[in-house]
């Protein structure tokens, strides 16, 4: 891993886009955006004093619950970028965090904004500690926007019936070090729901993701699928994952 750099409250690392982050066209694939953003905020956050093990002591731990990115106009393999990434305070519940990822001449070619919340690892149930408040809040947000919005809510259409494409066990390579799937893994279950064609031959527009219950080794997810296409010859993806019937992730992809 590269160095990851301050300058103020913003938070950069200079990356090249390798092989294994790209798909068959070699632009970036959404799931290893997913990775390089969970990473640099990881550092980011412990810079500034409620990072992974400063929570730990409380016994808490950062949870993704929302993500929306854009893509502009997208790396492909061995390209040289930088990632940025700022935090823009607290909004309820949610901590929010933007992301920026530019080209070598400094052109930006993906945004992207975040939303967490912190849960006991014990209890499973969300926090709202004063003292990651405090920190959060004073001093440390940086300016500006990625992308002003915060990100919204996706759901199922409640009009359609969604198509069941495939049913997921959770193993292995799914989780992580918190002992559950993953982030970027449900954007990984998601392209796989989408036809190939459509992946291998339309570029990504918009990537909207929530996450509502952690999924964990063993698990069965099934994977529901609704299509929709525009005049104007966009097409829109809502994945849906479901473990005994309850909703665990909502993504929407947008070409």
């Amino acid at each position: 891993m590269n160095e990851v750099k301050r300058e103020g409250n913003l938070f950069y690392e200079d990356l090249r886009i390798l092989c294994y982050y790209t798909d068959s066209s070699k632009y970036l694939k959404p799931a290893s955006f997913m990775d390089m953003a969970q990473e640099i905020a990881m550092w980011a956050a412990q810079d500034l004093g409620f990072g992974y093990d400063d929570l730990q002591q409380t016994h808490t731990a950062w949870v993704l619950s929302r993500m929306h990115f854009h893509y502009i106009n997208p790396p492909r393999w061995r390209d040289e970028v930088r990632l940025n990434t700022w935090h823009k305070g607290s909004d309820g519940l949610f901590f929010l965090r933007d992301f920026r990822l530019d080209d070598a001449s400094g052109n930006t070619v993906i945004t992207g904004t975040s939303s967490w919340l912190v849960m006991d690892v014990e209890s499973r149930r969300l926090v709202r500690d004063p003292e990651i408040v405090a920190k959060f809040d004073y001093g440390t947000a940086g300016a500006g926007h990625a992308i002003e919005e915060p990100a919204p809510k996706v759901s199922m259409p409640r009009e359609v019936e969604p198509e069941l494409i495939a049913s997921h066990t959770v193993a292995y390579s799914d989780v992580d070090f918190l002992g559950h799937s993953n982030n970027a893994r449900y954007m990984v279950w998601s392209m796989d729901c989408i036809p190939y064609a459509e992946t291998s031959g339309r570029r990504v527009r918009d990537v909207y993701i929530n996450f509502s219950k952690e999924t964990v080794a063993g698990e069965s997810v099934d994977l529901f699928r609704h299509c929709s296409r525009g005049d104007d010859g966009t097409v829109s993806y809502i994945i849906e994952g479901k473990v005994d019937g309850k909703t665990v992730f909502t993504a929407r992809i947008d070409y």
